[in-house]
């Protein structure tokens, strides 16, 4: 059965990205046609990172069941689909990750698991970087600086040195070889600021782990610190929230706008639940009127086509400066 999703008029506050949105001419971000399927398969992980917008961490225990998985698997297929992107917590935790990225491999759909690296060095996990290897997986993974101490601050003590051994394994795979299996890098800033540019930093990080640890990588996507989780905790109690929402209202770039990932994306929830990207996803923003499960017999990619994106303060953070995606700078 397939029938129309209810829009869901909220009756939210205009907030500033509405404001951005109307002088551009825009009354709602237009929906383009959803190629990518962005999965969160659970907030289990073994970090408890500060930056960390889902606030996953080890005490965490909810994770995607089978019936939710079989049904993602069904949509993987439909032919619009072009990516599974596959993330978490550390989505390796999930007992259905490995059969989750072997099916949808095996539909000839890029998939990408967006790895935190020190999962590789658990005890359990040896498995993964050959797995990832025999599966062509497209590998996205958090390094938030090229030397040691930012990482501390953000990510722990010995994360760093942990992640270096991983990405030397995942080498020793092929991984950053450039001739097929993909493994880029993703950096965020410490505080509230916007990132620099991401061509220059990129050449920086490979200069740098090149030298220094013999690591090599495809790409550097800088991601900008989204305002909610537990990186708006950190700024409401340092009194910085409303100066770093000033500071992104004041970045806005038009030009960002038409390549915003909501727009080409279906995030799913580890229950189901449908969203228009993993940051609304957090912020329990889900797409129509009282939500929609991917389960449910109402729910279709066609039928999501006139339904509107929901947004909120947090978008100022994917249009300011450079812009800012999963897959990294938009202008």
């Amino acid at each position: 059965m397939e029938q129309a999703i209810s829009q869901g008029h909220h009756t939210e506050r205009e907030h500033r990205f509405t404001r951005r949105l109307r002088e551009q001419g825009l009354r709602t971000l237009p929906r383009d046609r959803v190629t990518v399927l962005q999965i969160n398969v659970g907030k289990v992980c073994n970090q408890a990172c500060k930056h960390c917008h889902v606030e996953a961490g080890p005490k965490r225990t909810e994770s995607m069941e089978r019936p939710v998985m079989e049904r993602l698997v069904e949509l993987a297929a439909h032919p619009d689909i072009a990516t599974v992107d596959i993330t978490g917590g550390a989505p390796e935790m999930n007992p259905h990750f490995a059969e989750l990225v072997e099916r949808v491999a095996a539909l000839g759909r890029e998939v990408i698991v967006r790895c935190n690296l020190t999962i590789v060095e658990e005890p359990g996990f040896e498995w993964l970087p050959a797995f990832y290897a025999r599966h062509g997986v497209h590998l996205v993974c958090s390094l938030p600086c090229y030397g040691p101490d930012n990482v501390k601050k953000q990510r722990g003590n010995g994360v760093f040195e942990r992640s270096i051994a991983a990405l030397r394994k995942l080498n020793a795979q092929g991984y950053g070889a450039g001739d097929g299996l993909r493994l880029d890098l993703v950096y965020n800033p410490v505080g509230p600021s916007l990132p620099p540019d991401q061509v220059g930093l990129e050449a920086d990080y490979k200069r740098e782990l090149g030298e220094h640890f013999g690591v090599r990588f495809d790409h550097l996507l800088t991601i900008t610190n989204i305002p909610i989780g537990r990186f708006r905790e950190a700024l409401e109690r340092g009194g910085e929230l409303d100066g770093y929402l000033q500071r992104l209202d004041d970045a806005f770039n038009a030009t960002t706008v038409p390549a915003l990932m909501c727009r080409n994306t279906l995030s799913v929830g580890w229950d189901g639940r449908i969203y228009d990207c993993d940051f609304n996803q957090m912020l329990d923003m889900e797409i129509g009127e009282g939500g929609l499960f991917v389960t449910d017999s109402r729910f279709s990619l066609h039928a999501l086509h006139d339904v509107p994106i929901r947004t909120g303060d947090h978008c100022l953070a994917c249009t300011a400066g450079c812009g800012s995606s999963c897959g990294g700078a938009l202008a």
